[in-house]
C-alpha cells in the first residue's frame, strides 16, 4: 500500500456535455429496435436527408401510411412532413399478447440546407417509403464565373 499524496485535478474529472448526453441517451433511451420513439401523443417516424448537386432528397419511413394521409409542406428553409396512420381493425374477442405497431398521428419539421423550388418538388411513395425530391432554388445552385484577362 503507497502512502503517495496524488494532487486532485478536478478539470480531469469534468465531463464535456455532449459526453454527458450520449451517455444519457445510450445507457437510458436507445436500444435496437426502440422505433417508433413516442412524442406529445403520437410517433416518430425515421428520415434521411441527402443533399445532391441539384436537389435535396428525403426519405423517410411511414409503414402503413396510405399517401393520401400524408402533408407535406416548405415554407422558407423549413419542411414539415405530417401523417397519420389508423387503427385497422378493433378485436371483439381476445386480447393482445403483444401490441407493438403504432396507430396516430406523426409530424417531422427539419431544416432544410438551402433554397429549394417547392413547386417543382416531387413525392413518391413506395413500399412504406416516401421519397421526396426538391430541386433546389437557381439562386442556390453554385453558379461558374469566367475569368477573363483585362487588355
Amino acid at each position: 500500500m503507497s502512502n503517495e499524496v496524488v494532487r486532485w485535478e478536478p478539470f480531469n474529472e469534468m465531463v464535456s456535455l455532449r459526453d454527458a448526453v450520449n451517455r444519457l441517451f445510450e445507457d437510458s433511451f436507445i436500444r435496437p429496435g426502440a422505433w417508433p420513439l413516442p412524442f406529445d401523443g403520437g410517433f416518430s417516424v425515421p428520415a434521411d436527408i441527402i443533399e445532391t448537386k441539384d436537389n435535396v432528397i428525403v426519405k423517410m419511413s411511414a409503414p402503413g401510411v396510405k399517401p393520401e394521409d400524408i402533408d407535406i409542406a416548405v415554407v422558407g428553409d423549413t419542411l414539415t412532413i405530417k401523417g397519420e396512420t389508423k387503427s385497422e381493425e378493433q378485436f371483439e374477442e381476445g386480447s393482445y399478447i403483444r401490441k407493438e405497431r403504432h396507430f396516430g398521428s406523426f409530424q417531422r419539421t427539419f431544416s432544410l440546407p438551402t433554397s429549394v423550388a417547392s413547386d417543382k418538388a416531387k413525392a413518391e411513395f413506395e413500399h412504406g417509403v416516401l421519397t421526396l425530391t426538391l430541386p433546389k432554388a437557381e439562386e442556390a445552385k453554385p453558379k461558374a464565373i469566367k475569368v477573363t484577362m483585362k487588355k
